[in-house]
């Protein structure tokens, strides 16, 4: 899991943003995918979405630092 994090934390906001799309397709894809019962493992949906959350909980962060720094 630390490797997760750290890997996002090097991203850049650019790459996060591009990141965070690429995975709500994926998501979309998967859904779609459990709809016409293609998708073989449901948990997928799961780990997709859940870094989604990771994803968004960086980008959360990094905007309340740079609104903190530029309040400062």
């Amino acid at each position: 899991m630390a490797k997760e994090t750290k890997k996002i934390e090097d991203l850049s906001d650019d790459e996060l943003v591009a990141e965070i799309t690429a995975q709500t397709e994926m998501l979309f894809k998967y859904r779609f995918q459990l709809a016409t019962g293609q998708l073989e493992n449901p948990m997928k949906m799961r780990g997709v979405r859940k870094q989604i959350a990771r994803l968004k909980t960086a980008q959360r962060m990094r905007e309340l630092k740079s609104a903190a720094a530029a309040s400062a």
